[in-house]
């Protein structure tokens, strides 16, 4: 079915447009963002159960923007009389007013800015889903997860704790100018099932993820993964140590993900470009991999958790080229700093919700796909490993460090896999000596969306990243 967009927001639409065009009486450039988003979590383990409704996006808001003189405010709402617009709009220009007089008062340096452009555009876009998180059966589903968990701690000698986690939101935006009507509705969903094994003092835990841009339905897929889980998890209760090294690798979809996220993620988040905090604005056009890479980003580029129709800037969903063959095609940017850079915005404004500010961020972040089989990297390695599952990583956008933290790699000698496993690996590097060192991609690949990324040390978004299998060289600790 289609995702049904608010009735919420419908019935707001036109006290939001006439605030609107009161502001735009005066005002350079006027927008409205506003956001109804519902949603469902499940977590169920064999200690606790909760349910919540509460997701990382669920939220209910609006928020304001307004240039004149080139400069820019917002002003944030939830809890406003909407019957009463009078009122609103007073208390918006009061808030503008105070922001400009305290900048005035204060000598505080503006980054001046040209007024957005309008765009006179109307669109209306909803995605498919079987099943709502407000309409879903949470007995139901409750009870499957349970199932899910009571497997898991009957799966193996070692397994302390099982938990099966489920939630789903549903999207609806609204983003009004005074010349254009944009609305979407979409549905997403999370699942996780994560053992916990403890042998001689020594505890270990693995999981696998789930997700899509769809509803509940996604966690029938979670059943099935049960006995593997716990076998992953018992195999690290015997894992050993990795000697500190230089060695050819493997990545399986996962780890390349992470690989993609964190080389080219904020380093070419072009609201970075205009603090000049990031290194990757010296090198476009340049080359920056092996001619193995092409990378795209966008909410086009691949079907997630963030493949939206418009950002929060009422920007059309992209897919950027950032990689061709190796060469630093270009970064992705919000409105904004693709005003002062004098470039197009790339649908990249996101907020992590309606009352925080717009940065550039990440959508899908995806290598695309080779020639190669993984046993044909596996056969043309003499010595090193095979690396599986992420933990976290990070980025140095200024220097281009990177590190990322594994799972665990199986080892691989004269082109077969030993059966030797290490835990945990952390890969260290300089972004192009990594991604320069890429010698063979797969021809399958995967997306993973199941987690979040933060600007610095907050501003959470969802986001997802994957692609296929690699083979390179890193230095692994």
């Amino acid at each position: 079915m289609k995702v049904p967009f608010s009735e919420y927001l419908t019935a707001l639409a036109p006290a939001v447009k006439e605030v609107i065009n009161d502001l735009a009486k005066d005002h350079d450039y006027v927008s409205a963002l506003a956001t109804d988003s519902k949603g469902l979590v499940i977590r169920i383990g064999s200690r606790s159960r909760s349910i919540s409704n509460k997701t990382m996006t669920t939220e209910r808001g609006v928020v304001f923007r307004v240039c004149k003189n080139k400069k820019y405010a917002e002003y944030a709402v939830n809890t406003a009389d909407w019957s009463d617009t009078a009122s609103i709009i007073k208390n918006i220009r009061d808030e503008f007013e105070k922001q400009d007089r305290l900048l005035k008062e204060t000598g505080s340096k503006i980054y001046e800015t040209g007024a957005l452009d309008y765009e006179k555009r109307e669109f209306f876009g909803q995605r498919d889903a079987e099943i709502l998180p407000e309409k879903a059966d949470i007995k139901a589903l409750t009870e499957k997860l349970i199932a899910i968990s009571d497997k898991g701690m009957k799966a193996g000698p070692d397994v302390i704790e099982c938990i099966a986690r489920a939630q789903s939101t549903h999207i609806s935006k609204m983003f009004l100018t005074p010349e254009s009507d944009l609305r979407q509705s979409y549905v997403y969903s999370e699942g996780m099932v994560a053992a916990v094994v403890s042998r001689d003092g020594k505890i270990r835990e693995d999981y696998k993820s789930f997700s899509g841009l769809c509803g509940p339905e996604l966690f029938d897929e979670m059943a099935g993964s049960v006995e593997k889980v716990v076998a992953d998890a018992e195999e690290l209760l015997d894992a050993e140590s990795i000697e500190p090294g230089e060695y050819e690798i493997v990545t399986s979809p996962e780890v390349t993900g992470l690989i993609a996220h964190e080389a080219f993620g904020h380093g070419v988040e072009m609201d970075m470009f205009v603090k000049h905090r990031a290194l990757g604005a010296e090198y476009i056009d340049k080359r920056v991999a092996s001619d193995q890479v092409t990378m795209h980003e966008g909410a086009n580029c691949a079907e997630d958790v963030t493949s939206y129709f418009f950002d929060d800037e009422g920007v059309p969903a992209g897919d950027v080229t950032e990689i061709d063959k190796g060469i630093l095609k270009s970064g992705i940017c919000d409105a904004i700093a693709a005003k002062r850079l004098g470039v197009k915005p790339t649908g990249n404004g996101k907020r992590e919700n309606f009352a925080h500010k717009v940065y550039t961020r990440m959508t899908n972040t995806v290598f695309d796909s080779g020639e190669y089989t993984k046993e044909e990297m596996i056969s043309s390695i003499k010595y090193g490993y095979l690396l599986e599952g992420m933990q976290s990583g990070m980025e140095d956008p200024k220097h281009w460090g990177i590190q990322c933290i594994i799972q665990k790699g199986r080892e691989i000698k004269d082109g077969k896999l030993t059966g030797r496993v290490v835990s945990p690996v952390i890969m260290t590097g300089y972004v192009p000596d990594l991604l320069g060192n890429i010698t063979m991609c797969s021809k399958d690949r995967e997306i993973f969306g199941s987690g979040g990324c933060g600007k610095g040390h907050k501003e959470w978004v969802k986001v997802a990243d994957g692609g296929p299998f690699l083979k390179t060289k890193a230095r692994l600790g």
